[in-house]
């Protein structure tokens, strides 16, 4: 492997009052970043660790789901919560909350989101389109966030025809964001192809005054050390690259935050390594939702992440698939060749879903024009009426 020189070790990321030892965000990932996996991450590195996405609407109406998916174990520090709305008065009203009542250190705002049931009615990857409708989501944001630092994570844009960032980035920075955060894809390639890390570096040509993060195909310490040398950016975003190697913000804080800023010890990767950080997992996991056949469910997705490349055979990776206790998981763990060695490339690359690139789902008449109009005020107000609960 490839090493990339190390950053200096006094490389601080600061947004807004918080200064962070590595310059390092664990992106938003639904079903994921959990407090359990946050605490996890965090016990292995440094940097900020983001909540879930949640939505505005159902935290303005308190939906319990939303509640709780909001509550931050002890240990969190800062606390970190990403917001999803399409409606300036409700953003505002959901980020009051969260300041009033002292809920979150740090908030940022969802316009990265490419999945159709969101884009379809107006909302992540396709809001900035709608120029001054994200100018207003922002700026009252902003306001009402105070002296709690709030931050934009958004794409390049809708498609390679309409894009988005440079305009946004200046809007942001004008309104008083902390921190912008670039994923360099559009909506239409969802996950696909490779990041446009030349449109991070232009970003941050055009956004001067605030840190710029960049996000995308970062898979390992030298990905992050070569984006941040390439384009210039301030930190990085990391998302689908810690699915199963939560240890990932170990290396990261010791390439690119100095080798003090690492909480956890140099990364081994032994499969007895990966198979502790696994049953942490779990165990974190039960807790977090105080019922052990849930938090054993919940691990299953994260089997095969786990364990990429390691020599562990089909039918013990199909039975921690369906493991329904801690002592399953035990005596499956019991049964593998703990000392087998980190398996190279062979667990190296790209983790979880790419998808294939797709005309993104946009209200009727969406492109027609940067305004908002009667049709598209009508498809943002129905958004804001369908939320998941978190």
């Amino acid at each position: 492997m490839q090493v990339t020189p190390t950053l200096a070790p006094d490389r601080t990321l600061r947004i807004g009052p918080i200064a962070l030892d590595a310059p390092v965000v664990l992106a938003p990932m639904a079903g994921i970043t959990n407090t359990a996996f946050r605490r996890l991450c965090r016990e292995y590195g440094a940097g900020l660790y983001v909540s879930e996405m949640i939505t505005s609407r159902a935290l303005v109406e308190r939906n319990a789901t939303t509640m709780r998916l909001i509550t931050h174990h002890e240990s969190e520090t800062p606390r970190s919560i990403q917001l999803y709305g399409v409606d300036p008065a409700t953003v505002e009203g959901a980020v009051r909350i969260l300041v009033d009542e002292d809920r979150a250190d740090h908030i940022d705002l969802n316009f990265g989101c490419p999945v159709p049931k969101v884009t379809r009615k107006g909302g992540g990857a396709a809001l900035p389109w709608k120029l001054g409708l994200f100018r207003e989501i922002v700026s009252r944001a902003a306001a009402a966030a105070g002296d709690v630092p709030l931050t934009v994570k958004m794409r390049k844009g809708i498609d390679s025809d309409h894009l988005t960032y440079l305009d946004a980035g200046r809007i942001a920075e004008d309104a008083g964001v902390s921190a912008v955060a670039l994923h360099a894809r559009t909506a239409a390639e969802f996950y696909s192809g490779t990041a446009d890390w030349a449109a991070i570096a232009a970003l941050k040509d055009a956004v001067t005054s605030i840190p710029v993060l960049g996000n995308g195909d970062i898979w390992s310490a030298q990905d992050a050390a070569r984006m941040m040398q390439q384009t210039g950016c301030d930190g990085v975003v990391v998302g689908r690259g810690c699915l199963g190697r939560p240890w990932l913000f170990g290396d990261l804080a010791r390439h690119l935050g100095g080798r003090e800023a690492a909480a956890g010890p140099a990364v081994d990767a032994t499969l007895g390594f990966v198979a502790d950080a696994f049953r942490r997992h779990a165990e974190l996991l039960v807790e977090f939702f105080e019922d052990e056949q849930r938090g054993c469910r919940d691990i299953r997705k994260h089997v095969a992440w786990y364990f990429k490349g390691y020599p562990v055979g089909g039918d013990t990776r199909a039975a921690l698939a369906t493991v329904s206790t801690l002592a399953e998981i035990d005596d499956l763990l019991a049964t593998l060749d703990l000392d087998a060695p980190y398996p190279g490339a062979a667990a190296e690359g790209q983790r979880g879903r790419a998808g294939t690139p797709k005309r993104p789902a946009l209200p009727e008449g969406w492109l027609q024009s940067r305004d908002l109009g009667a049709t598209a005020s009508h498809a943002l107000a129905e958004a804001e009426l369908d939320h998941s609960g978190g």
